[in-house]
This record gives C-alpha cells, structure tokens and sequence, in this order.
C-alpha cells in the first residue's frame, strides 16, 4: 500500500509557474514509478511525466516537453513537478500516482492498471489567458 498526498496547484495567468508536489508513504518508495497525471473536464486523462524512484529516468508527454520538469526528493519521499510557461490547455486537475516499477514508468501512462496504480486526491491547475 502506498499513500500519496499531492499538492501546489493554483491560479496562474499565461506563461507563469507552479510546482507541485506529492509526498508518498507506506510501502517501499524506491520500486516503485511515480507520476503526474491530469485530467481536463471533456477531455480523456493524460499522462503527464514520470519518474523511477530507484533511478532517475523520466518521461515525458509531448504537450510538456522543455516545459515541465519530474524531480524526486528521495530522503522526504517526495516527487515533485515544475511547471513553467503555463499554457491554459495545461488547465486540468492534476493526479500523483505511484505503481510498482516492473508496470514500467512509460508504459502505465497510457493506460494505468487500476489493480496496480495508487492515486493521490489531485490539485486543481488553472491557468488564464
């Protein structure tokens, strides 16, 4: 079992930055891929970016590229994401999800197992034109 509590969303205009931040507990923090996902109103959930906690490979959603950033903070179980030149298509609610790494930190993105996948509350990300 792992636990996520996930947070730092806002209000923001067009071009500005937020970071969110998701702190994990419970089970063994370092097998496991942590990621952001977000989910717009109409519009299907997409994987955002995603890090392996016992490494440091990353990826990225094409939307995101040179703009956000996954970092982790292993001594406070923490995964963090920078997002910079914020576009109001990033508007969504934002997801933490941790799921154990043999999943593989890319191809869970697409579609994550719900058996497998653990999910924080989300915070909410608006940005204004």
């Amino acid at each position: 079992q792992v636990q996520l509590v996930d947070s730092g969303g806002g209000s923001v205009q067009a071009g500005g930055s937020l970071r969110l931040s998701c702190a994990a507990s419970g089970d063994t923090y370092m097998s496991y891929c942590m990621g952001w996902f977000r989910q717009a109103p109409g519009k299907e959930r997409e994987g955002v970016a995603s890090i392996y906690t016992g490494g440091r490979s990353t990826y990225y959603a094409d939307s995101v590229k040179g703009r956000f950033t996954i970092s982790q903070d292993n001594a406070k179980n923490t995964v963090y994401l920078q997002m910079n030149s914020l576009k109001p298509e990033d508007t969504a609610m934002y997801l933490c999800a941790a799921w154990p790494f043999w999943l593989g930190c890319v191809t869970n993105m697409g579609s994550p197992r719900t058996d497998f996948t653990y999910w924080g509350q989300g915070t909410q990300v608006t940005v204004s034109s």
